[in-house]
């Protein structure tokens, strides 16, 4: 909420945030850099979030009556499939502290959460290296570790 106006999707809130607060960018102005950036973080928010979110999780379970191992396999699965992808896409490109450079993008907003759920659900990451690297990183900042979910007021496990 801003001013009256509201906004509910990530995508949509980081793009108007980054219209009406221009330093830092979060999606550069560089026609080919905002194209990497935008690159990356569509590969997570489109490709492996909705696939692997609370949402889609809970209906395994209880609408498709999927056992925990089946629900755990397919969310491995995914995460799997959108890393490797992620790791060889930042092994072309990558060249810096962050998804793209050395200044932290959307990309990086992207990641980090999709790592962090990963990490939840127990998922094997040691193949990812710039993935991990990048992570370890972000976390190491204070604006990351104050938008991790358990450092929100309404947070429920």
């Amino acid at each position: 909420v801003d001013d009256g106006f509201e906004l509910g999707q990530s995508m949509a809130i980081i793009d108007y945030l980054d219209a009406k607060y221009p330093e830092p960018r979060l999606i550069p102005q560089d026609l080919q850099a905002r194209a990497r950036v935008l690159e990356i973080s569509n590969l997570i928010s489109c490709d492996m979030h909705p696939l692997n979110n609370k949402r889609v999780l809970l209906y395994l379970t209880r609408m498709l009556k999927a056992e925990e191992g089946g629900k755990n396999i397919w969310y491995q699965h995914w995460i799997t499939e959108g890393f490797h992808s992620v790791e060889q896409l930042l092994a072309r490109t990558y060249a810096g502290t962050f998804c793209h450079g050395d200044q932290v993008s959307l990309a990086d907003c992207c990641l980090v959460p999709q790592v962090a759920n990963a990490l939840r659900m127990n998922c094997n990451l040691e193949n990812y290296p710039r993935i991990n690297a990048i992570y370890a990183y972000c976390n190491s900042l204070d604006a990351f570790r104050q938008a991790m979910p358990e450092a929100q007021p309404d947070y429920q496990e």
